[in-house]
């Protein structure tokens, strides 16, 4: 979650800073660590770390004052959003964000009401470089939040 809190998105990208927009960048992060690790030894700790970004962003979303049916709601759709990310990251051996931002333009253009490929090529390129990351990155290191990725 932490990674979604990173000023380059924020300040070089000008994403809206809302709930939408961190939980979207929530969701690219998570999908890459998911298919870095997918064949490993770890799935249980993969579990763990789904089920706890999920738990964290129920709460956030109960203190925005949202009720239990409005709650489940939001969740099943946030649901479908992470799986369709997920998915489209697993259907190619190796997925480039550089050469296919299709995936990035549905979202984050739906969202900032943009067509700004300039903003899309930053994100494709930092997305790029954190997959790069993660094939290094131990697992247990991400469950312990020391996910020390510097962009640039």
């Amino acid at each position: 979650m932490e990674l979604s809190r990173n000023k380059f998105f924020y300040q070089e990208l000008k994403l809206s800073d809302n709930f939408q927009t961190r939980a979207l960048l929530i969701f690219f992060h998570l999908a890459i660590i998911f298919k870095t690790k997918k064949n490993s030894k770890n799935k249980k700790t993969l579990q763990n770390l789904f089920d706890n970004t999920f738990q964290n962003i129920e709460i956030d979303i109960r203190e925005l004052g949202y009720g239990d049916t409005k709650v489940n709601k939001t969740m099943k759709t946030l649901s479908k959003i992470f799986y369709d990310i997920l998915i489209s990251l697993d259907k190619k051996k190796f997925f480039s964000f550089g050469s296919d931002t299709v995936l990035l333009k549905k979202y984050f253009c739906n969202v900032e009401k943009t067509k700004d490929s300039v903003k899309i090529s930053k994100l494709a390129d930092y997305l790029e470089k954190f997959q790069n990351f993660c094939f290094d990155l131990d697992v247990n290191n991400m469950i312990n939040g020391s996910i020390d990725f510097k962009y640039r």
